[in-house]
């Protein structure tokens, strides 16, 4: 799944490519009262920046949105991790390691 970012997340194109685990938090005072659905999270890839005028914000496409809130409520709060996947893998041993690591943004 995939979203846009704000200047402040897209850092000049730093960010992009990179993972970003959203989580819902609460509605906004303009839509839905609970639209927090499910988990509530869901991880997307950083593909773009946000149209001018988004500020701090984080644009997920429908797919991703509907994972976590009710599409009707349009926009919602959230919070955002960095989320930073490392596959090392050892087939000589069998070993296989999977780390995923997380930094607020």
């Amino acid at each position: 799944m995939i979203a846009a970012g704000s200047h402040e997340i897209f850092d000049d194109g730093r960010a992009c490519g990179h993972l970003f685990k959203v989580k819902c938090i609460a509605g906004t005072n303009n839509g839905v009262a609970h639209p927090c659905r499910g988990s509530g999270t869901v991880v997307v890839k950083l593909v773009d920046l946000c149209p001018s005028g988004c500020q701090g914000t984080i644009d997920l496409s429908q797919e991703a949105f509907a994972k976590i809130a009710d599409p009707d409520a349009g926009k919602i709060e959230v919070s955002i991790e960095r989320h930073v996947l490392c596959f090392i893998s050892d087939i000589s041993s069998i070993r296989v390691l999977l780390v995923f690591l997380e930094f607020n943004v």
